[in-house]
């Protein structure tokens, strides 16, 4: 009668998954080989406006070999107007209706990095189209760090005031309603107020742990 070596152990075990493959290393065992890596189907930059969506999409579809996508840029072209104009004009309204249009055919390509209009969280059906989409990243900035960004160069700030206060407590109150919303749908958060090139190495090291 052949013996079996005192350190084998014979057992019988069910395998729930007969074409899974697995790889021998020495010293580990068997395992399975390492998936290969998926990109999510769009990168989406959400903030309010003066925290550097659209610089931070531009630098990091250059980096990844991505489209670069702005709402507001396709807005406007389509429009022929400002969104300042387009406000001033219609109200914000029209404008915000335009906006959906616009990000729910945005939605339907991949291969993207988008920056949006600080307000297109507002909607309930424009979160639910990011989150689904895509990977979303909230740029967090304090209020004086886009106060400072916006009056540092006049003219440079496109949008409409929301509202008649001073800018700095029209930011706060905008802040203050916003943020949840942004914080809904973000994946990750990024803090605006460091430099293009850190917040770069930030996204893909996100982007790494996927």
């Amino acid at each position: 009668m052949q013996k079996t070596p005192k350190d084998a152990i014979l057992r019988k075990e069910e395998v729930a998954e007969a074409d899974r493959t697995a790889v021998y290393r020495p010293g580990l065992g068997f395992a399975e080989p390492p998936r290969e890596k998926v990109m999510p189907r769009n990168l989406f930059f959400v903030g309010l406006r003066g925290s550097g969506k659209t610089s931070l999409g531009k630098a990091v579809a250059e980096a990844l070999g991505m489209a670069f996508v702005d709402t507001d840029e396709i807005i406007q072209a389509r429009a022929g107007k400002t969104i300042r104009e387009l406000v001033e004009e219609g109200g914000w309204q029209p404008f915000r209706d335009l906006e959906s249009a616009v990000l729910a055919e945005v939605c339907e390509g991949h291969g993207q990095v988008v920056a949006t209009g600080g307000g297109i969280v507002e909607r309930p059906e424009n979160r639910k189209l990011l989150a689904d989409s895509g990977l979303v990243f909230y740029l967090m900035t304090s209020i004086p760090t886009l106060v400072a960004r916006l009056t540092a160069v006049p003219g440079a700030d496109q949008r409409p005031p929301l509202s008649g206060l001073p800018l700095e407590d029209e930011l706060r109150q905008t802040f203050n309603r916003r943020e949840p919303l942004y914080m809904e749908i973000a994946a990750y958060y990024l803090q605006a107020d460091k430099s293009l090139e850190e917040l770069v190495e930030a996204v893909r090291e996100k982007l790494e742990l996927l």
